[in-house]
């Protein structure tokens, strides 16, 4: 029975080839590519929230609501150099 969900086609390039024959094991390519996707999907929700919560650690130090920072201490080791 086909699929009912919409479908994408991928060109096979020498990158995208190499990483399913890395990664795909014995699976279908199909499979292979659609775990790569989510996976690298997966990364980059990974590497957002990474940013998001730095920018929000410093916005936290800038105004004061983290005192866990001493800049009196980091003035000290920039002078130091």
């Amino acid at each position: 029975m086909p699929s009912t969900k919409s479908r994408i086609q991928v060109t096979l390039d020498t990158e995208l080839a190499a990483a399913v024959a890395e990664f795909g094991g014995t699976e279908p390519r199909s499979r292979a590519v659609r775990e790569l996707a989510l996976r690298g999907a997966e990364a980059f929700r990974a590497e957002r929230d990474a940013r998001h919560e730095a920018h929000e650690h410093l916005r936290r130090i800038a105004t004061g609501e983290d005192n866990g920072y001493d800049f009196a201490v980091s003035e000290q080791l920039h002078a130091s150099r």
